[in-house]
C-alpha cells in the first residue's frame, strides 16, 4: 500500500498570508506566529508575501486575487471574529469559511483557514499565542504540509 504523508519542509515554497486588520491586537499575534513557524520550517522570507485586508469578510476575495496574480503554493488566511450580541458573527463566520473553501477548490491551491471564531476576547487571546498556542503557527504548519502532500500526489 502506498501512503502519502506531508513533510514539514518544502524549501522553495511560496506562501501568501492575508491578515484581517479588524481585531489587529489579535491578528498581529497570529501573523507573528505564522511568520515564525514558516521561518522555522525553512521558508525563505523572500518567498512570503503578506497582505492586510480590512476584515475577515474580505479574506476570500483577497485570496482569490492573490492566487490569480501570483504563483503561490499556499495562502494562509488569518483573522479573528468575536461573537457579539447580534447574529452578525454567524453570518460573517459562515461566509468567510465558505468563501475560503471555495477559493481553495476553485484554484486547486491550499487556502488555509486561520480565522479565530471565538465567543469572547479572552478566548481569542488564548488562541493567538497564550494558553491554547498560536493558531497562526498552526495554519502555517498546515500550509506547508498541504504543499508537500499536493506535490506528492502530482499537483506540481
Amino acid at each position: 500500500m502506498k501512503e502519502i504523508i506531508g513533510y514539514m519542509q518544502v524549501p522553495k515554497a511560496r506562501v501568501g498570508i492575508i491578515v484581517s486588520r479588524f481585531n489587529q491586537a489579535i491578528t498581529q499575534n497570529l501573523l507573528d506566529g505564522a511568520k515564525l513557524a514558516l521561518k522555522q520550517l525553512g521558508v525563505l522570507d523572500s518567498n512570503i508575501e503578506c497582505v492586510w485586508a480590512p476584515g475577515a469578510f474580505e479574506l476570500p476575495l483577497t485570496a482569490q486575487i492573490m492566487i490569480q496574480n501570483n504563483d503561490f503554493d499556499a495562502i494562509i488566511c488569518l483573522g479573528a471574529v468575536i461573537r457579539g450580541s447580534t447574529p452578525h458573527f454567524d453570518y460573517v463566520c459562515s461566509q468567510v469559511s465558505s468563501g475560503i473553501n471555495r477559493v481553495s477548490l476553485d484554484f486547486n491551491v491550499p487556502v488555509i483557514f486561520g480565522v479565530l471564531t471565538t465567543n469572547t476576547i479572552e478566548e481569542a487571546i488564548e488562541r493567538s499565542g497564550t494558553k491554547a498556542g498560536n493558531k497562526g503557527a498552526d495554519a502555517a504548519f498546515a500550509a506547508i504540509e498541504m504543499i508537500s502532500v499536493l506535490q506528492q500526489i502530482g499537483k506540481s
